[in-house]
C-alpha cells in the first residue's frame, strides 16, 4: 500500500515524506519539480520506499495514472504560497494549483479506495482573525485575506463537501509558521521562513537584522510531519479539521541568540537608526498562536521540540544537507 504526497518536492512535504518513509511506508512523491538529491540520498536510509513522479496537478490523466489502485492514503500539499505581488501577477495559477487542483484527486481517490486524504492546509485560513483573538481555535470565525489564505480555506471547506458528498474520509490540518529541515526557496514559496533567513545571515558571516522580535507559535518541521501523521493514521478521529501548533510562543530574536552561542561571531539583533533589514517576518504585526488542545485531546499528540532543540537538531541538519541541497537538483 502505497502514499501519494502531491507537493513532495516542497518543504512541508519533504518533511512528510521522510516521517513516512522511516515509518516503512512506501511513498509516491507528484511534483512538478524534482526531489532534491540530497533528500534522495538522505532518506534511502529509512524502510519505506520512496518514487518520484514530476508532473503537473493539473494533469488529470497524469492524476489518474499516479493514483492507482492499492493506494492507501494521499497527502495533498500541492501549493503556491504566494506573496501580494503574485496575487496581482498570477491569481489564476495560485487559485488553480492550491484549489482547482483538488477536486479531480478527491475524484480518484473515491474511485480506488483510497483510505484517508488528508489536505494540508494553514494558519493562513485564519487571516485577520489572528488579529482579533487572544487564541485561534478551529472553531474561531476565519477571515482570510491573501489568494493563499482564501484558496487554503477554500479546501477545507470543499474538502469536507465533496468528504460527504462522496463518503471520502478527509480531514484538513492547519500549519502553523513551519521552520526546519528540507526548507529551500522552490520558486513556488514567496514567504521563506525568518530562521532560513537568519541561517543564510550567519552562513553569510552578516547580522541578522530584525524589523522586531517577531513572536509567534513557532513548529519545528519534524514535529509538524510527526502531527500530520498522528492525523493520517488516526483509528478514529472525532474532527474533520485540526490545528497543527506547539501551543507555545517565542521569538525570532531570541532564537536567533540561542543560535549566536553555536555560530562565534554571528550577531542577530533588531535594526537601529534606519538600517536595512534583511530578515522579513511577512507581516505588520505578530498573530495570535493557534491552539493545539484538539489534537492533543483527540489523539494525544503534542510538539516535542523545544527552541533550544530545534536549534541543535536545526544545526545539525544544516552542517550535514546544506550545502547538498544547495547543489540540487
Amino acid at each position: 500500500m502505497k502514499t501519494v504526497v502531491f507537493g513532495g518536492a516542497g518543504f512541508a512535504g519533504l518533511n512528510i515524506t521522510e516521517a513516512l518513509l522511516s515509518r516503512g511506508r512506501d511513498v509516491v512523491v507528484f511534483d512538478r519539480a524534482e526531489v532534491p538529491t540530497a533528500a534522495r540520498a538522505a532518506f534511502e536510509v529509512h524502510p519505506g520506499k520512496l518514487e518520484t513522479v514530476r508532473g503537473d496537478v493539473m494533469d488529470v490523466a497524469a492524476i489518474e495514472r499516479v493514483i492507482a489502485p492499492g493506494t492507501d492514503g494521499i497527502i495533498f500539499g500541492t501549493a503556491v504560497t504566494a506573496n501580494a505581488a503574485r496575487d496581482a501577477a498570477e491569481p489564476e495559477l495560485v487559485l488553480n494549483t492550491n484549489l482547482m487542483s483538488l477536486p479531480p484527486i478527491l475524484r480518484r481517490a473515491k474511485a480506488v479506495g483510497v483510505r484517508r486524504v488528508i489536505n494540508l492546509s494553514s494558519v493562513a485560513a485564519y487571516g485577520a482573525a489572528g488579529d482579533r483573538v487572544q487564541l485561534l481555535e478551529e472553531t474561531t470565525p476565519v477571515d482570510p485575506q491573501s489568494l493563499y489564505a482564501i484558496s487554503k480555506f477554500a479546501t477545507e471547506r470543499v474538502a469536507e463537501r465533496l468528504g460527504n458528498l462522496w463518503n471520502l474520509d478527509v480531514i484538513s490540518v492547519r500549519l502553523c509558521s513551519v521552520f526546519g529541515p528540507w526548507e529551500y526557496a522552490t520558486g513556488l514559496r514567496d514567504t521563506l521562513s525568518p530562521h532560513l533567513q537568519v541561517m543564510l545571515a550567519a552562513e553569510a558571516g552578516v547580522p541578522a537584522l530584525l524589523p522586531r522580535p517577531i513572536n509567534r507559535d513557532w513548529t519545528y518541521a519534524p514535529d509538524m510531519a510527526a502531527g500530520v501523521l498522528a492525523v493520517f493514521e488516526a483509528k478514529a478521529p472525532k474532527h474533520r479539521l485540526y490545528n497543527i501548533s506547539p501551543g507555545q510562543t517565542w521569538s525570532i530574536l531570541d532564537w536567533g541568540n540561542e543560535l549566536a552561542k553555536v555560530r562565534p561571531g554571528f550577531v542577530c539583533r533588531l535594526a537601529t537608526n534606519g538600517e536595512a533589514i534583511n530578515v522579513d517576518p511577512h507581516a505588520p504585526s505578530d498573530r495570535a498562536p493557534l491552539s493545539p488542545a484538539r489534537i492533543f485531546d483527540d489523539l494525544g499528540w503534542c510538539a516535542q521540540t523545544s527552541m533550544t532543540q530545534s536549534i541543535a537538531s536545526y544545526e545539525a541538519w544544516w552542517k550535514t544537507h546544506w550545502k547538498k541541497l544547495g547543489a540540487r537538483p
